[in-house]
C-alpha cells in the first residue's frame, strides 16, 4: 500500500464519506449540521491541530493526505507538550500531539481532553545528554547534580529521568531537577550551563550530532507511546468531531507513506523545521511512527505510566486510562 501513490490517493478519496459514518450516533450540533441528525456541512468546519516542532504536519503535506479536505485546517505548533496543551485548554487549538506522560500529566491536572489515537515510536527518541566531555559518565554519577527537564513536570522527559535514576538506586531528591522549554535549554546546554539535559525529539538528535553523549535513552523506560487528545469541547461539535475521525485516517496513511518514503519524508521535513539534514535523517531514522486504535494493550500501558507518576506525588490525583479514551474515533483503515 505505502509504495503505490495511485492507491493512497483512492484511499483519501473514500476517507471523507467514512468520516461522517464514523461519526454517527453523536448529535449534530445546529450550528453545523442544520438539524439534530443531519450530516455535518463540512465545508463550514476549521479544525485547529496541535503540533509539536511540526512533526505531525510534515508526514501530512510530504505524503499529500491532506488534499482535498471538505474542511479548513489550521496548524499551531509548539516547543514543547505543556504550552500546546495550555492551548487546548484555553480553547484555542482543539488537539494535542504528545508523548504519553504530558497527556496524562495534563488528565490529572483536570484538562477536558480525550485520547482519540495512539502513535507508537521508539523510546530512543527521548534521552538524558550529558556535554562531551563531561565527567559524568553514569546515571549514578547524577547524584548531587543538577539535571534540567524539557518540558515541565509531567513530560516524557521527566518520566525518563525519574525511571532512570530509580533504575540506578537513586531518589529523586539526590538530583537538583529544573524545568525548561526545549529551545532555552538547547542554548543553555550548548553554552555549558547545564550538566545534565533530559530531553526528546530534533533537540536530543541536533544536540547529539553537535556531540552530547547519551547517558541513558528511554529504551526499557518509556513506552513510547504517542497520543493525540482532543478537547471535550471539540469533540462534543459534531463537525469537528466528524472533521477530526477523516484526519485521524488520513495521519494514519501519512506515517505509512513516510515510513516507505524516508529521503522524501526527510526533505519536507527540513524545508519546514529549517533544521540541518544531518539533524533531520537522525530524526527520521528514529521517528518512524504508526498510528494504532486504542486497545486494551494501550489502555494499560498509560495506566502504568499514570500509576507510577501518581505514587511518586508527580500527579494531584489518580488518573484512569480507561475513562480518559474515547476508542469510537479511529479505526485504522
Amino acid at each position: 500500500m505505502t509504495s503505490d501513490p495511485n492507491r493512497l490517493r483512492r484511499m483519501l478519496a473514500l476517507l471523507p464519506a467514512a468520516a461522517l459514518l464514523g461519526a454517527c450516533g453523536k448529535a449534530a450540533t445546529p450550528a453545523v449540521a442544520g438539524a439534530v441528525g443531519a450530516a455535518p456541512d463540512l465545508s463550514r468546519v476549521t479544525l485547529v491541530l496541535g503540533d509539536q516542532v511540526h512533526l505531525l504536519q510534515t508526514k501530512a503535506e510530504a505524503a499529500g493526505a491532506l488534499r482535498g479536505v471538505p474542511y479548513k485546517i489550521e496548524w499551531a505548533s509548539f516547543q514543547g507538550a505543556a504550552p500546546l496543551f495550555e492551548a487546548v485548554v484555553s480553547g484555542d487549538v482543539d488537539t494535542a500531539m504528545a508523548a504519553d506522560t504530558p497527556a496524562l500529566a495534563a488528565a490529572a491536572g483536570g484538562a477536558r481532553v480525550k485520547v482519540v489515537a495512539a502513535s507508537v515510536t521508539s523510546p530512543a527518541g527521548v534521552a538524558i545528554l550529558v556535554p562531551p566531555g563531561s565527567p559524568i559518565k553514569t546515571v549514578a554519577d547524577l547524584k548531587g547534580r543538577g539535571v534540567i527537564v524539557s518540558s515541565a513536570r509531567g513530560s516524557v522527559a521527566h518520566y525518563l529521568l525519574f525511571g532512570a535514576l530509580r533504575e540506578a538506586g537513586l531518589h529523586p531528591d539526590e538530583v537538583t531537577t529544573g524545568f525548561m522549554l526545549p529551545g532555552d535549554a538547547a542554548v543553555a546546554f550548548s553554552s555549558g550551563k547545564i550538566e545534565a539535559w533530559a530531553t526528546f525529539g530534533t533537540y536530543q538528535a541536533s544536540a547529539e550530532i553537535h556531540g552530547a553523549r547519551v547517558l541513558r535513552d528511554g529504551v526499557g523506560i518509556n513506552s513510547g507511546i504517542g497520543l493525540i487528545a482532543a478537547s471535550d469541547a471539540a469533540l462534543a461539535d459534531a463537525g469537528k468531531r466528524a472533521a477530526l475521525a477523516d484526519v485521524l485516517q488520513r495521519l494514519a496513511l501519512s506515517n505509512l507513506w513516510a515510513n516507505a518514503h524516508p529521503d522524501e519524508y526527510a526533505r519536507v521535513f527540513q524545508r519546514l523545521t529549517k533544521l540541518p539534514a544531518d539533524v533531520v535523517k537522525l530524526v527520521v531514522a528514529r521517528d518512524r511512527p504508526q498510528l494504532r486504535a486504542l486497545d486494551a494493550q494501550i489502555v494499560g500501558q498509560l495506566q502504568q505510566v499514570a500509576d507510577t507518576f501518581f505514587e511518586a506525588r508527580l500527579f494531584p490525583r489518580r488518573v484512569d486510562a480507561s475513562r480518559l479514551v474515547d476508542a469510537t474515533l479511529f479505526r485504522p483503515a
